[in-house]
């Protein structure tokens, strides 16, 4: 699925910065939801803050995963009885086929600048260990109630050691009813990118959303505060 901003048609001179959001099925069509009559209405909220001027127009790309696949593709370790570890095979998708099919086709605007990278969940981890592990292609990520749990918290030992430049723009949030350990966890990787140069506000923002639980109604409420934060209106 592919949104086109307000205004694409009519200005066929322009080119526009695309954001990758996971999970396709989950963002623009209730009929096609997890949870069915649940989405994050990415279309609309996109059209709201773009019209109002807070964002700017931007081309955003909604990858389905490939259900039972998920938890492999999503993931960059193998665990006992979960399985997983299939990350690096997903980029290569991302990279090798997808951009080049998306930037081919559609007026796009190249540089990690201009390329972003979300989801939530497991769809959140695995967008920061991609873009923590290839910030030259991915500028721009939103990580939503990311399970950054997976094996062990191994995402905050990758990120520590991890040699970020440049330095993605990130948006970084988790809601309090969503697991006893969960907050304490997402907050333990926020720490350690702030040691390691990401300034609030600047090129980083956390949230911690009170009562909200993991599921789509609750990250639909998030999708204008992070385009907001991430593509801002020039």
């Amino acid at each position: 699925m592919v949104y086109l901003p307000p205004g694409y048609e009519e200005q066929p001179w322009r080119h526009f910065s695309v954001l990758y959001l996971h999970d396709g099925q989950n963002l623009f069509d209730g009929a096609t939801a997890f949870v069915p009559g649940q989405d994050w209405h990415v279309g609309q909220s996109a059209d709201a803050v773009i019209s109002r001027g807070e964002a700017e127009p931007l081309i955003i790309v909604g990858i389905y995963n490939t259900g039972k696949a998920r938890i492999r593709e999503y993931t960059p370790t193998r665990v006992p009885k979960l399985g997983g570890g299939r990350a690096d095979r997903y980029a290569k998708f991302l990279i090798e086929e997808l951009k080049p099919f998306i930037d081919s086709g559609y007026r796009t605007l190249s540089g990690p600048q201009h390329t972003g990278m979300g989801g939530s969940s497991l769809g959140g981890l695995v967008s920061l260990y991609l873009g923590l592990r290839m910030p030259h292609i991915f500028g721009r990520l939103a990580a939503l109630s990311p399970s950054v749990w997976w094996n062990q918290r191994i995402m905050l030992r990758f990120a520590a050691s991890a040699d970020v430049h440049p330095r993605p723009r990130l948006w970084l949030d988790i809601g309090t009813r969503e697991g006893p350990r969960i907050v304490q966890d997402v907050e333990q990787f926020r720490d350690i990118l702030l040691r390691k140069g990401w300034q609030y506000d600047q090129d980083l923002h956390y949230e911690r959303v009170e009562g909200a639980e993991h599921n789509e109604a609750a990250w639909a409420l998030r999708v204008e505060p992070f385009l907001r934060f991430l593509f801002p209106a020039r």
